[in-house]
């Protein structure tokens, strides 16, 4: 979840001109308060040092033939069975994030003065939990209930995703200095030449928190002492937007057109949506400052380029697909109708499913009975086959965190409401990182 707000919020920040004139900036603001609204919730919020964070409400175990979120099938507002909550007490990963996604938010919400405070503190003390020598390690590490379904493979891309966004939320410059840290882009790998590394993620945000910095560079150009790192950063970022086209071979493509970011592994699109979101935000940047271009070792890349990239791999989510088939349910007259939900798989017939009871629609070869509508569901496979199956949750389930880095996207491709991004919202809390120039001296009189 919190990822999915901080990618709705950067989004929001970015474009809010464009939501505006859909009529859904309103409703993405609720969206995200909503899920903020909950994550304040999960820790003690007004303190400014905590020892615990609830992570997670339920849960399974594999293989488990006990009621739970796995074993059964039921309407949320059906289910009876215990669901307790999980507590870590170290978990630098989760923490990173959710300040990451606490100090977007308090930038959207700037003009509600209170709630922007509130959500800034917030921030600052999962962040300060987050960086607690005794407290860094992966928040799934040994927890049975987590580690199978939500394994995080490190922490340090959320050290610099996290400071980056409270940077950008507070001014204050111990943010960037860490954020520029030496020691967390090595251990983050961040610089490496490895592919899987420029693909975002909920459990890898090296290629956003890069781009995040060199919106910084580009456009505050702030200088020594950061400057160093924020230029490899850059650098890195334009070779992540390299490697997304298909002319220098670093991922394998589908026959049909899409990137497989995923290493032919299941539920693709969200991955793709990702994607195309950073490299159309990324032209958006250098069109903001006239550069047309940028170099891919000896090769110029137009700009054009880059947003083509970007916009058939949406169409391809849309229905530019061998299937002929839009991935977004309700898009189109072609798209899955088997969706891996149990409330949209349950009719809404007044009777109450027991855990078992709710199998019956789990397995039924019946289409759902209720659409939900928009959501994109996890994708076909490396052959571009899709199988409409709702037990096949590889094919048909959908998840916050793949929506989020699609409506980022479409946000980012649209042309409503013009073209490109709000330049200075992000940076309405970061003062000048250079003395103030002194005034002019007063006019002389003889």
């Amino acid at each position: 979840m919190a990822f999915a707000m901080t990618m709705l919020s950067w989004s929001v920040i970015e474009y809010s001109q464009k939501y505006e004139a859909i009529d859904e900036y309103k409703h993405t603001r609720d969206l995200i308060k909503w899920g903020t609204d909950y994550l304040l919730l999960t820790f003690n919020s007004s303190a400014s040092k905590i020892d615990k964070i609830y992570c997670q409400v339920g849960g399974s175990q594999n293989g488990s033939r006990q009621p739970d979120d796995l074993y059964c099938w039921q309407r949320p507002e059906d289910m009876d069975y215990p669901r307790p909550s999980r507590v870590v007490n170290a978990g630098s990963d989760l923490a990173g994030e959710m300040a990451a996604a606490l100090a977007a938010a308090s930038i959207v919400f700037r003009d509600d003065e209170v709630y922007s405070k509130k959500l800034v503190r917030g921030a600052e003390t999962v962040y300060a939990f987050a960086r607690d020598l005794g407290k860094r390690q992966p928040y799934s590490r040994g927890k049975p209930y987590i580690e199978p379904f939500y394994n995080s493979t490190g922490y340090y891309d959320e050290f610099i995703w996290g400071a980056t966004w409270l940077y950008y939320a507070t001014g204050n410059v111990n943010y960037i200095r860490w954020a520029t840290e030496p020691g967390f882009s090595k251990h983050s790998k961040a610089l490496y030449r490895i592919s899987d590394l420029s693909v975002l993620s909920w459990d890898n945000k090296l290629p956003a928190a890069m781009l995040l910095l060199t919106r910084c560079r580009i456009f505050l150009n702030p200088g020594y002492p950061y400057e160093e790192m924020l230029h490899m950063y850059h650098n890195k970022t334009e070779l992540n937007m390299c490697s997304y086209l298909q002319q220098f071979n670093v991922f394998n493509w589908t026959k049909g057109g899409m990137i497989q970011l995923s290493s032919g592994r299941p539920q693709p699109l969200q991955y793709v949506a990702n994607t195309a979101f950073l490299a159309s935000l990324f032209v958006d940047y250098l069109n903001a400052t006239r550069v047309p271009g940028f170099q891919c070792g000896s090769k110029f890349i137009p700009l054009d380029v880059l947003r083509s990239f970007a916009t058939s791999q949406i169409n391809y989510i849309l229905g530019d697909n061998p299937m002929k088939m839009s991935y977004v349910v309700g898009y189109g007259t072609k798209f899955p109708r088997h969706i891996h939900h149990r409330g949209a798989s349950i009719p809404n017939d007044k009777r109450r499913y027991s855990c078992t009871g709710g199998w019956k629609w789990r397995d039924s070869p019946k289409p759902n009975p209720n659409n939900i509508t928009g959501a994109m569901v996890g994708g076909p496979d490396r052959f571009d086959r899709f199988r409409d199956v709702r037990k096949n949750y590889n094919f048909t389930e959908p998840t916050l965190a793949g929506n989020a880095g699609l409506v980022a996207a479409l946000s980012s491709l649209t042309s409503s409401g013009g073209i490109g991004i709000d330049k200075n919202r992000m940076f309405s809390a970061v003062p000048p990182l250079y003395p103030p120039s002194p005034p002019p001296p007063p006019a002389w009189k003889p």
